[in-house]
């Protein structure tokens, strides 16, 4: 996707979609757009539009198509033991190419995908190309032996220094591996999963 089209999307729903849009470049792009358009209101959103926004902000931001995500939703909606919201939120956290984004590994999910689909990474030892594979708690996710020398990957160490991993993942710098050691928790309240919930129970 280009740039341009993701700044569009950013402007629609949020620059938390794309890490393309926390940039100092896309707010200086947001203040040229701003004083174009400073004498525009915005139109208030009605129910259907604000849900309708917030189910598109989540599929945007982990890049998964509508059928995925209705499937997770599905999924979501007939376990039990867990609320819906938290289990939702697993499912797309618990996801391999967003597991690899939150280790550090790349700086994006989008090239967090290409990683896997290339054959990069392993899960317990066993090469995968499948981005949406599910880890569970106790998975061991790391570099594959044959890419460590990539250019992807030199100087991880260094490049990682400053980084800090999500409390329920755990990396190890020296091997080039994280672990699964506990369940996601949407603590950063940056989506709002019931009201994605209120839009599929239309």
């Amino acid at each position: 996707m280009k740039t341009v089209q993701m700044y569009k999307i950013c402007r629609r729903l949020g620059p938390g979609v794309f890490e393309k849009c926390q940039t100092t470049k896309f707010a200086m792009s947001e203040a040229r757009h701003a004083k174009n358009f400073k004498n525009k209101r915005p139109k208030p959103l009605s129910g259907y539009a604000q849900q309708f926004v917030e189910k598109q902000k989540v599929r945007f931001m982990y890049g998964i198509s509508e059928r995925q995500f209705s499937n997770y939703i599905k999924e979501a909606v007939a376990h039990k033991g867990t609320p819906i919201t938290d289990y939702l939120f697993e499912l797309l956290e618990n996801r391999l190419d967003n597991v690899v984004y939150r280790l550090g590994l790349t700086h994006s999910r989008r090239l967090s995908r290409q990683m896997v689909s290339h054959g990069h990474i392993t899960v317990n030892g066993k090469k995968t190309t499948v981005a949406s594979q599910s880890v569970q708690v106790g998975d061991v996710i790391a570099i594959r032996e044959g890419s460590k020398k990539s250019v992807l990957f030199s100087d991880m160490a260094n490049k990682m220094k400053d980084y800090t991993c999500p409390n329920w993942l755990a990396f190890n710098t020296e091997s080039l591996s994280g672990k699964v050691q506990g369940k996601p928790k949407n603590i950063e309240g940056y989506i709002d999963l019931n009201t994605v919930l209120e839009f599929y129970s239309r």
